[in-house]
Formats: structure tokens, C-alpha cells, sequence
């Protein structure tokens, strides 16, 4: 099964998002504050990871080089739940659980399903492209190259599952804190659009689609993850001409 519509979603979006504001929004923007800054709720979904759901926070801080380059940070973090069942685990989990088939410490009918809390962190710098023509909406689209944290901490629900956890301790899969942490890369595009509300203040609803494999020694698969944010944008600095000749 491909998620690839997922990743169109965000010129699609882009896309109708034009057309609406064609009939309402006509003039050029007046003023574009040199900084911003954004801080909103993010909700980040990974569907290969059985469909988890994580609920966090997202802010960005960034600079205006030009009307049509702007430049920044970006960091957000989530938590959420998950299981790790066998389809997700890679070939070394695999190949360990039926050694503990073998050795007679798990029964034939036991099925891999360890409940998982998971926290994700992202960071990321860069730059995004800024469409203003339009005087109370502004859309973006960046390249979206980030550093993903992710810390998973498994919780058994019974003796089998125990001596599972037990036996990734042993290999030194989990931490002394009964956790695995993992820092892995994430590539691929984000983009949104901005509602202005007032001269420094818009409202911000943006989308991120990124590949990425985390845990690779425990999962078997990368997959997309998909990163969804709505907040408030507060805008403040000299104001940046539309010319670079014209001084504000």
C-alpha cells in the first residue's frame, strides 16, 4: 500500500488555497516584518508504525532575506502510543524471538504485541519559498530536511511479553532506562499557507511529509510520516520592501 496521495496533498492544498483567495485578496501585502515567530499544535501521524498518532507541540523562528526567501529553525515534539507487532519487527527481532521459541521460554501461540510509548522530537533549519501576491494570505512550500530524536519505551502486558523486553536488554537493545532512543534523518516537503488577522499577528496551518527509518535494528521498514501544525504567527521588525532598493 502507497501513501503518495498523502505527499501530493500539500500542493493540492496549496493549489485551491490560490484559486479561493484570487477572489478576495488582490493586493500586495503592505507590511512583512523581518522576524517571526510561530508556536502552535502539531500532530504528527506514521502510518507503517501500526498507525501512530502523536500529539505535541511545534515552534518556528525565522527571517525574512527577501519577500520571497525566508529562512529559520524549526523544532517540534510529540507523544503518542503504539504496539510493536511482527510486521513492523525487523529480521534480528524476528530471528531472537524464535530462538526463544526454540529454547522453550515462549509458548507456540505467543504473538509479538508489546504495547510501545513513543516520544518524537524533530529539528530542522532551512529555507521555504513565500507566495505573497495576495494581501491576507501568504503560501509557502520548503524542502523539509530534519534531524528526528525518538524515544520508545515498551510496556508488558504479560510474562511472555517480559521475557521479550528481557531478552532486548540482554542484547543491549534497550537502555539502562528500560528505553530505546535512536537519532535518525528525514527528507521530504512541507508547505501551508498564513491568514493574516492583523499587521503582526496571522494564523498559521501547515503540513510536513517526510521519509524516514528510525530504529532500524528493531523495525523492519521506513516509512512516511506526516506532520500536521496549526497556530499563531507573530510578526515584528522593519518592514521588508517589496524592492530591494526602497528603504521602510
Amino acid at each position: 500500500m502507497t501513501h503518495r496521495p498523502r505527499i501530493t496533498r500539500l500542493l493540492a492544498v496549496s493549489a485551491i488555497l490560490f484559486s479561493l483567495t484570487q477572489v478576495t485578496c488582490v493586493a500586495q501585502q503592505a507590511y512583512v516584518g523581518r522576524y517571526d515567530l510561530y508556536t502552535g499544535f502539531s500532530d504528527l501521524k506514521t502510518p507503517g508504525l501500526n498507525g501512530i498518532n502523536q500529539i505535541g507541540f511545534h515552534l518556528q523562528a525565522g527571517m525574512t532575506n527577501t519577500r520571497l526567501i525566508s529562512s529559520g529553525f524549526d523544532y517540534s515534539i510529540q507523544s503518542g502510543d503504539t504496539t510493536l507487532i511482527p510486521s513492523m519487527a525487523s529480521p534480528v527481532i524476528i530471528a531472537g524471538i524464535t530462538q526463544l521459541y526454540a529454547a522453550g521460554y515462549l509458548p507456540p501461540t505467543y504473538a509479538l504485541n508489546i504495547p510501545l510509548h513513543a516520544t518524537t522530537q524533530t529539528f530542522t533549519a532551512g529555507s521555504q519559498l513565500n507566495y505573497r501576491h495576495f494581501s491576507k494570505v501568504t503560501l509557502f512550500i520548503r524542502p523539509s530536511l530534519a534531524a528526528f530524536r525518538l524515544a520508545a519505551t515498551p510496556h508488558p502486558q504479560n510474562i511472555q511479553d517480559g521475557i521479550v523486553v528481557g531478552a532486548l536488554e540482554a542484547a543491549n537493545v534497550l537502555q539502562p532506562t528500560g528505553n530505546i532512543v535512536d537519532w535518525t534523518g528525514a527528507y521530504g516537503i512541507g508547505g501551508g499557507a498564513e491568514l493574516a488577522l492583523a499587521k503582526h499577528l496571522g494564523l498559521r496551518m501547515q503540513m510536513d511529509a517526510v521519509w524516514n527509518h528510525p530504529f532500524n535494528y528493531v523495525l523492519a521498514n521506513g516509512g512516511w510520516s506526516y506532520r500536521y501544525s496549526v497556530g499563531p504567527a507573530f510578526h515584528f521588525g522593519r518592514n521588508v520592501p517589496a524592492h530591494p532598493h526602497k528603504i521602510n
